[in-house]
């Protein structure tokens, strides 16, 4: 069955990084295009960067460029979120999402909390 196993979340200070990772399995990974969603308590989910199938194109959320970067390994069917200087605002639920003109798989979440 289709899954997307998120990891590398956790406790870190601000300043600090973390990579997280989405691993796929059950479709085809390489036809969708992949990106990070992340909700805080009390807000709204908001996407803070896509990936384009074959990873020319990316977008990013404007409070996160130049300290977030998605990339992805096709041959590993994973998706990755390089995350630089953590601010206590990035603190949420980050799930990966697959999506292609037809269908559309989430994540379960892996939390990531900045605090000092």
């Amino acid at each position: 069955q289709v899954q997307l196993v998120e990891s590398g979340g956790g406790l870190v200070q601000p300043g600090g990084s973390l990579t997280l990772s989405c691993v796929a399995s059950g479709f085809t990974f390489s036809r969708y295009t992949m990106s990070w969603y992340r909700q805080a308590p009390g807000k709204e989910r908001e996407r803070v960067a896509s990936i384009s199938t074959r990873g020319f194109t990316t977008i990013h959320q404007d409070s996160v460029k130049d300290r977030f970067t998605i990339s992805r390994d096709n041959a590993k069917k994973t998706v990755y979120l390089q995350m630089h200087s953590l601010k206590p605002g990035d603190t949420a639920v980050y799930r990966c999402k697959a999506l292609d003109s037809g269908s559309e798989y989430w994540g379960q979440g892996t939390q990531v909390t900045v605090s000092s």
